[in-house]
């Protein structure tokens, strides 16, 4: 497998119409753009040094299967998959990774959803017993079903760290009939999820989404329920009271935890190991879900 972050250059596809932690961008015209998955990958809001060979594409053909199967509870962004009709001098490689998607206004707040106590809501929950304000019981352990799925919404931070807020500072932010409609939204997508996950024998611990608006209505865009946004777990291999073996780049942020690293560029370089165990798990995901 090569070892390749992202082949597309400015040559070929023109200027890059934004580069977040994992995608880049392109326009392709007034209305639309194309959107690669990289190979790189991100933990505690920072780029790492190493990519995850092969990721991106396993990151594009998950999004594509949520797009569809969630289009009935809020349209998404995308659009179709790019051919060399579309964009002259795509490689074959550039295609996989690729999708076609409308243009979005975005709204600068991440739509997380928790149905499990882990992460940065475990980290929280040990000091008070809270999650972005929302205080749970006091007998929870670390990767405890919730009751119910908790709206958590953060900061969309373009460079450093998302910070976690309470609902009541999103109201104030974006206002409070939007963040009601995107909480209601974001619960659904997940509720829905994850009822169907579990027909796989995947928990889908947390997860987060993005959302902006197309002619008017609030849309989902960048991705879906991918093992970069979201935590899934075996649910025969479950057990509160501790960490989970991930199908996700959890792999990555157990390893990272374990040095002395400061959460701050630049990363340490990654053994070949935790990339190959990576890559491994992200692709499990992928078919244990989508067959």
């Amino acid at each position: 497998m090569s070892n390749i972050i992202n082949p597309i250059t400015e040559t070929n596809l023109g200027k890059i119409w934004h580069r977040g932690k994992v995608r880049d961008t392109y326009e392709i015209n007034n209305t639309q753009l194309l959107m690669i998955s990289t190979d790189r990958i991100s933990a505690f809001d920072v780029v790492l040094n190493d990519p995850i060979p092969g990721k991106g594409i396993i990151l594009t053909e998950m999004s594509k299967f949520w797009f569809s199967k969630l289009s009935d509870v809020v349209q998404n962004h995308f659009a179709n998959i790019p051919t060399n009709n579309d964009i002259k001098g795509i490689s074959k490689d550039e295609l996989s990774r690729g999708i076609i998607v409308n243009k979005a206004n975005r709204i600068d707040i991440e739509c997380v959803v928790r149905g499990y106590l882990a992460g940065s809501g475990w980290k929280e929950y040990q000091t008070n017993q809270m999650v972005c304000g929302i205080k749970l019981p006091s007998d929870l352990v670390e990767s405890s079903k919730l009751d119910e799925p908790i709206f958590t919404p953060s900061t969309k931070e373009e460079n450093g760290h998302d910070e976690n807020i309470t609902f009541k500072q999103m109201c104030d932010f974006v206002g409070t009939d939007l963040s009601g409609k995107l909480k209601e939204i974001s619960l659904n997508l997940y509720n829905m999820a994850s009822d169907y996950a579990l027909t796989k024998n995947i928990i889908i611990a947390d997860t987060k989404f993005e959302f902006g608006f197309i002619n008017n209505e609030i849309t989902l865009i960048d991705e879906a329920l991918t093992p970069d946004s979201s935590r899934f777990w075996d649910v025969d291999n479950y057990t509160p009271g501790k960490s989970q073996d991930s199908y996700d780049k959890q792999i990555v942020r157990d390893w990272l935890e374990s040095t002395d690293w400061n959460k701050e560029p630049p990363s340490p370089n990654l053994p070949k190991e935790i990339i190959n165990k990576t890559y491994i798990r992200y692709k499990e995901a992928l078919e244990t879900l989508t067959n």
